[in-house]
Formats: structure tokens, C-alpha cells, sequence
């Protein structure tokens, strides 16, 4: 349950108020209840006729429902290419990815199965999964998928994956200034000039065990106890602050959004700090799908067409096929530390804990 297996930054779905979603809790519609005898059978369609018969399925469905925590150009850019292939109506719902394990969770728990799929941050996919509301899925897309973007249990999948990198204003951070590792941090010409996002406790957990656990906990103390740490919440909202110059040097950006911006013309640009973080974004159809034919194709669209829109929007394809944006293309030999979700699932209690007293409580 939620309680049990608390993700990052996620309240428990049982401590939300009831009535924030009293109005969906009804009955399941009839397509739901049936859903379940067909969805199994569905997800491990193969052979050449496979999309075909999905296709089949879906048109007869007519729509597919999907929760995604996208912004709205990336998502429009996805749904456009989405209704233009297959013709279906494509219902969007879109919150945050702790909105979404509520909404999803609470839905469940009331009886109501709305939602064919959902796309959204790894740590909630995870959580999903362990509350047993996902399907497992076996697609032949698998087949051109980095390895990391694989779950075993094949509930959700990888669809792009977010790289934490150091983004600067360029009009308020001389680029031959910039830090070459977390300990430069301490310098006192960064006292005051430092950013970093709420909820990056999974981020701050795997840089420091990566960095020697104690190690680098204690290395963050010094950088937050001489130099301070505005600490603001949503990565986009951050990298835009950079932008205004409001925070002139911030650590935990998405590269995608500062790459995005720096294209557009901002005075942005972004950098890597070793050791270099990664985490999932995911896909996955409901265990209880209303529209169980319409779930899988869109899965399966994400995973393959979806994955060149994604790369041509600076985001980071799960696809090994796919080349990247050369704007968000890492320096050669980087290596990354994938975020393991099930892990930050398991260690969020002390990985929060220390976040918060440490970076966003500020205490020594």
C-alpha cells in the first residue's frame, strides 16, 4: 500500500481528503468491468498482425484516457502526432506525479477505473506498480530499448529519461568560474547564488551514496552551512528563475527544460557536475483499463514514434535507435547514475529526512 512503499516527495493517498475526489468515486462504468477478462490477453499480443489487431480494438473503443504529468507543449506535441496516426480521441488529465498516484489510487480504491494509461515520473510508475494497478505488458518496441529503461516486472516502461544537470545564467556566471566538482560549491564566491528543486530527494540520495554516502552528505553541509541554498519547487519553475537571473547558478535542472530554453534564447546555458544523475520518466496501462486495446497502442506509440518526438524536444529517448538532440547531447564518456526506483521507494524515509534538514531546512 502507499503507506508501506511512501515514493519521493508523495503523500499517502489515504491521507488525502476524500471529498478532493468525491465526485469521481461512482460506480465503474461497464466497459471497465469488462476490461479486466480481455486486458491480459491483449498485452502479449505478438506477431506481424499485432498492431493491426490494436489498432482494430481501438477504433471500435473510440478514445483512449491517459494521466500524464508532461507539460502541456511536450504533451500537445505527443497527442497531435498521436490522433493524426490513429484517428482516436485522446482524453489528457494532467497533474503532477504526486496528483496523479493519488488521483489513481483513490479512484481505484472507490471502485471507479477511468484511466487506460499513465506516463509520468519513475518513483510513481513504481509506486503504481507495487499497489498492483498496472499491467504487465510485453511489446516487441522492448527490443530498441536501453536496457535501464526496462522494468523486470514489465508494468511500466521507460519512455525518456530526465538527466539532473547545473544550469547558469550566462549574463551573471562567468562560464570560466564554473565549479568542476560539488566541493568547488564551497567557494564563497557562490554565497547566495545557489538553486535547487524541493522534491530532488531521490536526486540528493543517489548523488550522495555515489559520492560515499556520509561522505557526501557532509559535503553537502559545508556547501549549504558557507554558501546557503534557495530552494524552490518544480524543476521547470527553477530553470526559468535562472533564466531571470533570480538564481544564478542552480544544481538540479532537468537538461531537456534548460536546453529548451537556451534554444529559445534565454541567457542559459548547462553544464555537468560528476557525479551525473538520471532518472525515468515511464508508461504504463492500468491493470483495469476501460479502453484496454486503445492502453497498449498508445504504449506501443510511445515507445516508437513517440520516441522521435521526444528526442526533437531535447528530451533524452529511452530508444538506443533514436539519436538525441544535439543540444542535450552529454559530454562524450559521461556516465550516468540511474536513479533506482524501487531503492528510493525503500530509502525515501532517510533520504527525505536528510534532504530536508540539510538542504531545505538549512540545518546544520
Amino acid at each position: 500500500m502507499i503507506g508501506r512503499y511512501p515514493s519521493r516527495g508523495i503523500v499517502p493517498a489515504f491521507a488525502v481528503i476524500g471529498s478532493l475526489f468525491a465526485g469521481t468515486l461512482a460506480a465503474p462504468p461497464a466497459a471497465a468491468q469488462s476490461a479486466p477478462s480481455t486486458l491480459a490477453e491483449i498485452a502479449t499480443y505478438s506477431g506481424p498482425e499485432r498492431t493491426a489487431r490494436l489498432i482494430a480494438g481501438a477504433k471500435k473503443e473510440g478514445e483512449v484516457d491517459v494521466y500524464t504529468s508532461e507539460t502541456v507543449d511536450d504533451e500537445a506535441a505527443l497527442s497531435e502526432a498521436f490522433r493524426k496516426k490513429y484517428g482516436l480521441r485522446l482524453k489528457l488529465w494532467r497533474g503532477s506525479a504526486n496528483d496523479i498516484l493519488q488521483r489513481t489510487v483513490l479512484e481505484a480504491r472507490g471502485g471507479r477505473f477511468a484511466v487506460d494509461a499513465i506516463e509520468t515520473g519513475a518513483i510513481t510508475m513504481e509506486s503504481l506498480q507495487r499497489e498492483q494497478l498496472l499491467q504487465r505488458i510485453t511489446s516487441p518496441a522492448f527490443a530498441d530499448l536501453k536496457p535501464e529503461a526496462i522494468r523486470l516486472h514489465h508494468e511500466w516502461i521507460g519512455t525518456r529519461y530526465n538527466v539532473f544537470v547545473a544550469a547558469y545564467n550566462t549574463g551573471a556566471v562567468n562560464k570560466s568560474e564554473l565549479p568542476k566538482s560539488y566541493a568547488d560549491l564551497t567557494n564563497p564566491r557562490w554565497k547566495d547564488k545557489l538553486g535547487v528543486e524541493a522534491e530532488s530527494s531521490d536526486w540528493f540520495g543517489t548523488l550522495t551514496e555515489a559520492m560515499g554516502g556520509e561522505r557526501g552528505v557532509a559535503l553537502f553541509r559545508d556547501i549549504v552551512a558557507k554558501n546557503g541554498m534557495s530552494v524552490r519547487r518544480g524543476h521547470t519553475l527553477l530553470a526559468n528563475l535562472v533564466v531571470s537571473g533570480e538564481v544564478p547558478l542552480a544544481i538540479s535542472t532537468y537538461l531537456y527544460k534548460v536546453a529548451q530554453l537556451k534554444a529559445s534564447g534565454a541567457p542559459v546555458d548547462w553544464f555537468t557536475i560528476p557525479p551525473v544523475v538520471a532518472r525515468f520518466e515511464g508508461v504504463g496501462v492500468a491493470r483495469r483499463a476501460p479502453h484496454p486495446y486503445a492502453a497498449v497502442l498508445y504504449l506501443d506509440f510511445m515507445l516508437t514514434d513517440g520516441q522521435a518526438i521526444l528526442a526533437k524536444r531535447d528530451f533524452l529517448p529511452a530508444s538506443a535507435r533514436v539519436p538525441q538532440s544535439p543540444a542535450a547531447t552529454l559530454p562524450p564518456g559521461t556516465a550516468l547514475s540511474f536513479i533506482d526506483p524501487a531503492k528510493a521507494l525503500d530509502q525515501n524515509q532517510k533520504w527525505s529526512t536528510s534532504y530536508r534538514q540539510i538542504v531545505m531546512h538549512q540545518s546544520p
